[in-house]
């Protein structure tokens, strides 16, 4: 299977990588004239052959536009802030899972000082979902947006709006994704931080017309409940 690479734009047919981008691609890949790759333009997938492999830039020329993807519900992953190795990895693997936006939340129970650290972390964050999106061969980009308070959190658009909770009452994840399901449809997952949602969170996230719902009886580390509730809507899609 080829090798995918983003572009920031394909125009009359060509496009190029440069920098320390083409340094990966030219000494660690091995990338040279004549090679064929696929390449994204965050819009549309091309087949493409390498024209030029230079140390500080690499020029493709397309071939051929590819299909799109299988159709896929967008996925707004709104994860409240955890230590930052964790977090990254949450990044990571949300990226390798297909969703479509990530949305750092300051929650009650997230350390204190993360949020204002956190907005000088985008760029790494946004370069962590770039290589994420390059080995899973995705077609588009996640969107990773700047952090925001709890109650802006709940505001979120979405068909369906989900919200793990570790207290009794919610309904089994699996369950509580529609049976009838549409390419338009939109999901968004809120994600607690390390010690949970606060009583006051708790009835917010409720009167705000969040559906509570649960992975089972077991208490889940932050990182591995959002990736697991991940896992079941993107197969519970599959399976449509």
């Amino acid at each position: 299977m080829r090798r995918r690479f983003f572009v920031e734009q394909v125009r009359n047919g060509h496009a190029q990588i440069s920098g320390a981008e083409a340094r990966h691609l030219t000494r660690v890949l091995r990338v040279e004239a004549g090679q064929r790759y696929e390449i994204s333009d965050n819009s549309n997938v091309f087949l493409a052959e390498v024209e030029t492999a230079r140390k500080e830039q690499v020029v493709f020329r397309t071939l051929e536009k590819l299909p799109p993807p299988a159709a896929a519900p967008r996925v707004i992953l709104c994860a409240s802030l955890i230590k930052f190795d964790h977090f990254e990895w949450i990044i990571e693997k949300a990226t390798e899972l297909g969703v479509a936006e990530i949305v750092p939340v300051e929650s009650a129970r997230s350390e204190r000082g993360l949020a204002r650290a956190a907005e000088k972390r985008l760029d790494r964050w946004r370069r962590i979902g770039l290589e994420a999106s390059q080995q899973s061969r995705r077609a588009h980009l996640p969107e990773i947006q700047e952090p925001v308070r709890f109650h802006a959190a709940l505001s979120q658009a979405a068909s369906y709006r989900y919200v793990l909770d570790e207290e009794p009452g919610g309904v089994p994840l699996l369950s509580a994704l529609p049976t009838e399901r549409k390419r338009e449809d939109s999901i968004a997952l809120l994600t607690g931080p390390e010690g949970g949602w606060t009583e006051e969170e708790r009835s917010a996230f409720i009167a705000a017309g969040w559906s509570r719902v649960t992975l089972g009886p077991l208490i889940l580390r932050a990182e591995t409940a959002a990736l697991t509730a991940l896992g079941v809507i993107s197969q519970a899609w599959l399976l449509n």
